[in-house]
Order: structure tokens, then sequence, then C-alpha cells
């Protein structure tokens, strides 16, 4: 059992601060940050079940380091403008199920700060009042013995302390034993972890962003630097998505192949996105997409005179993190085509087809597995999975460069679900999220998918068929764990099924056929081997020879999966 006993806070302080600006908001933040990424590993061991995932701390760390990329070096005094961009950043880099709930309580604090150049002990406790009223709203259903439960109780704990004194220090102080007092209880609310021996992964790392604030509060040092000074460099990076162009029954995106890509980020003030997106796309600009707020805009737009759109730009503001990729030379060939086999069609026709079809957008982890979903016809896949979990920002981007109306996300992992979801209030379009939990579950609901039927349609047939999936996965286990009767030794292989840890044995063959029983294999007809890329395809083969001799009636089929961790993910039905 990780320890329960929260440490004592000693009120002794060297000062007493009762009101805070922007820029001691944004040191603050900056010590939450770096001292959340030293505890990041400690952080991720604290996983429920010992499969190679245990990803939170990293997904929260990830997290903070996108809030916190446009505040390093900024000079901003306001405390409400602080806060506002940090929950701006946090929202769009958010990762996991665990980051996408830090965000909202990021969203909640500047919420609560809005407007407020500095900010006091009373303030602080509304801002975390907001904070925990939207980390709740984040969650279909809210469970308690989670980060959830740590937002509130810190949120109950500011309120009391800003009651009965001022003191900005005193009252991190109350909140910071509050949130330890949380933690150290979430076992007794949620069982599963005190099977396994562990507190909520998530509310710990909540913990530890409101330790190092404190930390700076009492100028301490956090990472090994003066929390004074700048503790993390954050490099703001440009999301990897991996955009795939299809011809199918007639459909051609060629916009999204020739010219210029050009991308970049513009600060400047009262700017308007819709007049700005307007403005460049009648400058030529195709599958142009223009998102932020009044200060802070990211431009991504193809066209054939790249000087144009950045000449407006530098009207507008400061340009930021310019990138511009030649697309011509690796098009053309391509685009001539596309052009004869669309003779007769105007530029006009061309864009109402694209923008009125039926996109997808995938979450897949594996050589093979990408294999598999590109022949199938989706329309692009963003990389992750297990222990990469995509941020926001890579699936909107996914979602805004598809020149189609109409997406569907198939997210193929449960900590993705969440993160996914958000994207649905983020874009314009009209998208939709097949709560598929694994890769398998994403291939049925490829498959399913009609284009001739409506968009409504395919979302209840692709919802459908997801659901009809059964899965096993194959991994080693991490670390020593028992759970209910289920006792598992670090390096055990262990199966799990539908998300739940099922059987843990020394020995792969065994734990395959163990898994298959729990699986009730002989109820169904059809199984599908993905191996991963520790797997050769003479030990899959083999492995299915097995399975066959004992279960006669079933047809077999082995694929390259090529996923990490896990050595086989099988699919029946």
């Amino acid at each position: 059992m990780e320890e329960t006993t929260p440490r004592p806070i000693l009120r002794q302080r060297s000062r007493r601060i009762s009101v805070f600006d922007g820029q001691d908001l944004r040191k603050a933040i900056l010590a939450g940050a770096a001292w959340l990424e030293e505890n990041r590993d400690t952080i991720n061991a604290l996983n429920v079940f010992p499969v190679p995932d245990g990803d939170t701390g990293s997904n929260m760390a990830a997290t903070m380091k996108s809030a916190i990329r446009n505040i390093t070096q900024s000079e901003e005094k306001s405390a409400g403008a602080i806060a506002r961009q940090v929950a701006h950043d946090a929202l769009l880099g958010a990762r996991g199920n665990s980051g996408v709930i830090l965000s909202q309580t990021l969203r909640g604090i500047a919420a609560g700060l809005e407007n407020k150049t500095t900010f006091n002990a009373q303030d602080l406790a509304e801002a975390f009042q907001k904070a925990s009223e939207l980390a709740y709203r984040a969650v279909l259903k809210p469970v308690e013995g989670t980060i959830l439960t740590v937002v509130r109780e810190v949120a109950e704990a500011a309120k009391r302390s800003a009651e009965h004194q001022n003191d900005l220090v005193i009252e991190m102080q109350d909140i910071v034993a509050a949130a330890r007092q949380a933690v150290a209880r979430t076992p007794e609310l949620l069982p599963t972890l005190k099977q396994a021996g562990v507190v909520d992964a998530g509310g710990q790392g909540f913990c530890t962003i409101l330790e190092g604030v404190l930390r700076y509060m009492r100028g301490e040092a956090t990472s090994g630097i003066s929390s004074q000074s700048n503790p993390l460099t954050a490099t703001s990076t440009s999301p990897t998505t991996h955009g795939e162009t299809h011809t199918k029954k007639g459909r051609v995106t060629i916009e999204e192949e020739f010219g210029y890509e050009v991308v970049f980020l513009l600060r400047g003030s009262n700017l308007d996105v819709g007049t700005i997106r307007q403005t460049i796309i009648d400058m030529g600009g195709v599958s142009t997409v223009v998102a932020g707020d009044e200060t802070m805009l990211k431009v991504h737009t193809h066209t054939l005179t790249p000087g144009k759109i950045l000449d407006y730009g530098v009207g507008l503001g400061s340009l930021l993190d310019i990138n511009i990729e030649n697309l011509q030379e690796q098009s053309l060939t391509y685009a001539a085509e596309s052009e004869a086999e669309h003779a007769g069609e105007n530029q006009e026709e061309r864009e109402a087809m694209a923008s009125n079809q039926l996109a997808t957008v995938a979450v897949v982890s594996g050589e093979g597995f990408e294999k598999v979903f590109r022949g199938l016809g989706v329309s692009s896949i963003v990389s992750g999975g297990q222990t990469m979990n995509p941020s926001i920002e890579e699936l909107l981007d996914a979602v805004e460069k598809n020149p189609a109306q109409k997406i569907i996300i198939l997210p193929n992992n449960s900590n993705v679900i969440l993160s996914a979801q958000q994207v649905v209030n983020l874009s314009n379009k009209e998208v939709y999220v097949v709560p598929c939990k694994t890769l398998p579950q994403g291939i049925a609901a490829l498959i399913s998918i009609n284009y001739e039927a409506d968009f409504a349609t395919n979302c209840e047939t692709m919802t459908e068929a997801a659901r009809t999936i059964q899965t096993a996965e194959i991994t080693t286990a991490v670390r020593s764990v028992q759970l209910g009767t289920l006792h598992v030794r670090e390096g055990d292989f262990i199966g799990v099924i539908n998300g739940n840890l099922s059987v843990a044995n020394s020995n792969m063959e065994e734990t395959l056929r163990d898994t298959l029983q729990r699986m009730n294999i002989d109820r169904y007809e059809i199984v599908t081997i993905y191996y991963g890329e520790a797997v050769t395809a003479e030990q899959a083969q083999e492995t299915a020879r097995r399975i066959k001799t004992g279960h006669s009636q079933l047809e077999i089929e082995v694929v390259n999966g090529g996923q990490p961790y896990y050595a086989y993910i099988i699919s029946v039905e």
C-alpha cells in the first residue's frame, strides 16, 4: 500500500501573502508543473492493474506541459488572463481521462478568476468551487475515490480556510493538507484501489501539482530549480497526425495534396476568428482551420501563395511557430489522375462533394494495425493507444484537416474516449464518437460503415458493431499484486478480458488457454489473433494451431498487429 498517512504541513512560513497577481500565478503554476514532472514516474506506478499502461502521471504531466507552453515567458500582469491561457492550452493538450479532468479543473479555476487582475483567498476559494463543478460535469458517471473526490474536498477546504483568514499561504497549506487526506482515503472509497494496494493516481497527480504551488509560495525549490525562476522549459510541439487520402466510392480529397501547407500561431488582440478564417479562404486558402481565442490563434491552411497568408497574419499581430511544407511535388501525379477522372467537375462541385461525405478518424497503435485500418478505408490515423494517449489537440487537428463535415472518431482505447468526446464541442463539424475500447472493436465498427447510409444510421450501426466484439489481451505483469482471489507476480503472463484482469500464469500457453476458456470461446465462431511486435509470425501461427486443436469449430485468422507491450490481442465474434 502506498503511503496513506497525510504528511503534516507546518504552519511556519517566511512570508505572508494576501494577494496574487498574474506573475505570481504564472510562477506558481510553473512550479506545480515542475513538481508533477519530477514525480511523474511515482504516479505512473499507482496503477490498479499490473499492465504496462500505467501512464496517469505521464498524461497529467503532458497536459500541464501544454498548459504552460504560452506562459513560460509571459509578462502578463492579470491573473485572469494567465488562468484563461492556461485553461485554453490545457484543454488542447489534455491526454487520457486524468488529463481531461485536470483540464476541466483548470478551466473552472480560470472561470473563477475571470476578469480579475489580482485575487485573494476568498477569490481562490470560489475558483476551486467552480473547478470542482466542472470536473464532475466532465464525467458522465462520476466515481468517488478518484481525482474528482480530491478536487471536491480541496474546494471545501479552500472555502473553510478563506472564511477564517485572508492569507493565501495558509489557505494553500490547508488545501494541500486536504488533498493529501483525500488521496489517502481513496482506497476506502474505491474497493479496487484497496485490493491493489494503491491510492488513486489521478488524485495523487492533482495533489502533487498543489504541493508544487505551495513550494513556490514558501520559496522552496521544485525540480532542483528555484521556483522563483522558470522551472520548466516547455516547447510547443505540433501534433502528429497521419492523414490519409483515399478514393473510395467516388471520394477524392485533392485539397489535402497540393501547394503549400502553412501553419502558424498568431498572437494579437481582439482577433476575430470568423473574419480571419474567411479572409484566408478568400485569399485562396483551402482546408483552412483557425482556432483559438481573441489573443492567440492557430492557423492551418493550404495555399499556392504562402507569402500572402503570412503577410496578412503579420498585419494582425506577431507570428510564432511558422511551418511551411511544400506538398506540390509529392502530389503532381495524383492530382493529374484525379483531374482526368473528374473532368467536367468544377472546384465548387468537388468541394461540396467532399464536405458532404462521411470521414473516419481512428486512434491506432502498431504498424500492422495501421495497415488494417488503412485497408478498411479509414480517413485519418492518429498514432496512440496504450501508454501514449493522444491529446485532444491531435484528435481535433485530424478532424479539422479532413474536408468532410461529418466525422466519426474511433478512439479504440478506454482512456482515449473522454478526450475524443471533447472534440465534439470544439469542432464546428458534426462529430460522433463510437465508444470502442479496443482496436478489434474499432475494426468491427469500420467494417460496418455504409457510405450510402446517412450519418445517424452509421453512428448507430458502428456503435452496435463495436459492442458485438469481445476482446482478450495477453501481456506481462509489471508488478506483483493481489486482486481478489487472483494473485499476480511480476513477470507473469496475464489475460485481460474486455478490460478486466482475469488470468495470471507463469506459462504463456496456459494463460492463453485459460483466458479463452473464461471467454466461453466455444460459443463463438470466428477468432482473430493479432500478434505484437515481440512475437514472430511462426509463433503466432503455432498459437493458432494449438487453439484450433482444442476448438476445431473455430475459424481462426492470424494478423500482424505490431502492437507494443501486448503479445496478443484476440477478438472473438
